[in-house]
């Protein structure tokens, strides 16, 4: 196993950005950047053993800093929405970015993939492994205390790329972590993903409204188009005539994982038939944010690609979108002077 550091490039205010290139024993390659700690390549042979980048990214570091599409970045404080962008904790209301509508998305405008993060390799019995900081003051984003947080990521030699979010803080606050990578199992610029077929361990997802925020009901995948407990292809219900797939433009549904919470289990998995590229999705989360890049839309991809919508899928592991503000969801509530820590594994293969 092996890590390389090289310049990615700099950024007009002179800021340099590193390039950490991950390498395990069978060859197989992952890069992320201390802009953002962004994920920007995952190479990974097919059946034949030709490798190709199975993840969605931006060419150059001043595109980290728009991002179109939150490719490969980890989200933080919370992932995903919060509606009216206001949660109250400890009897205090803490106002947010309304950036989705009258929602608040991703934690608002001060992402953390505008942000320089530390980065430091390690070795560890898994592979080696990339360690990214970064210190969140009180108020930061709008959320409450002093935070510190890394996301690790770990390249282990049955070609799984694990991620570990830890995240202390000196006042009880949000933690919900998670990362946006689009995946496209033929290769990134190969153009609609919708061919490539998906299961998911789900019997339940959570109903939204029209601003796809949940409003703490739970509703059963059987007989709907959100039923991916068969592997199906991505595409075949997208169009589907049900309301939790139109409001959204497609899927970008958070599905009630059938696992314990707490357990690292196997969440989800896709497999592109032409290449036998397959994913697998492990995590000890109790949801799984399937997002079909509706709204994808780009010309900043590596090497010249253009992403349009539906080029790439998202499986984002999480705590409930808005279970901030819903007593009946499991909690994302941080309390001071606890951790937390959570896993997510996506392992590449071949059928």
């Amino acid at each position: 196993m092996s890590c390389t550091k090289t310049v990615f490039g700099v950024l007009e205010d002179g800021t340099e950005v590193s390039l950490y290139t991950l390498t395990n024993a069978q060859g197989v390659k992952a890069s992320f950047t201390d802009l953002g700690a962004v994920w920007l390549t995952m190479e990974v042979p097919d059946r034949n053993g030709n490798p190709a980048d199975v993840v969605l990214g931006v060419g150059k570091p001043e595109d980290i800093l728009d991002n179109p599409g939150h490719m490969g970045e980890p989200v933080g404080r919370n992932a995903n929405r919060i509606g009216g962008a206001r949660f109250t904790l400890n009897g205090k209301t803490y106002e947010l970015d309304q950036n989705d509508g009258g929602n608040n998305l991703h934690s608002g405008f001060q992402y953390f993939h505008k942000r320089m993060w530390d980065a430091e390799a390690e070795e560890t019995p898994l592979g080696t492994m990339l360690v990214f900081s970064l210190f969140s003051p009180d108020g930061d984003q709008g959320y409450p205390g002093n935070a510190d947080i890394t996301v690790s990521y770990t390249l282990t030699d049955d070609n799984g790329l694990q991620i570990d979010y830890h995240m202390t803080c000196d006042a009880d606050t949000i933690a919900n972590m998670t990362n946006h990578a689009y995946f496209n199992l033929a290769g990134h610029a190969s153009g609609s993903a919708l061919a490539q077929q998906v299961w998911i361990d789900a019997d339940a997802f959570t109903i939204t409204d029209k601003g796809s925020i949940p409003n703490g009901e739970i509703a059963s995948v059987e007989g709907t188009p959100l039923d991916f407990r068969i592997m199906k292809p991505l595409g075949r219900d997208i169009e589907a005539d049900f309301e939790q797939i139109a409001l959204c433009g497609g899927f970008d549904n958070n599905f009630v994982l059938n696992h314990e919470p707490g357990e690292l289990s196997l969440a989800a998995k896709a497999w592109d038939e032409e290449s036998g590229r397959t994913l697998e999705v492990y995590t000890d989360l109790p949801g799984l944010q399937l997002y079909a890049g509706n709204f994808l839309e780009t010309d900043k991809g590596k090497g010249g690609a253009v992403y349009h919508a539906r080029d790439g899928y998202c499986f984002e592991s999480q705590y409930f979108p808005n279970s901030i503000n819903l007593p009946g969801f499991a909690s994302p509530v941080l309390k001071a002077g606890t951790e937390y820590h959570t896993t997510t594994i996506y392992k590449f293969g071949v059928e």
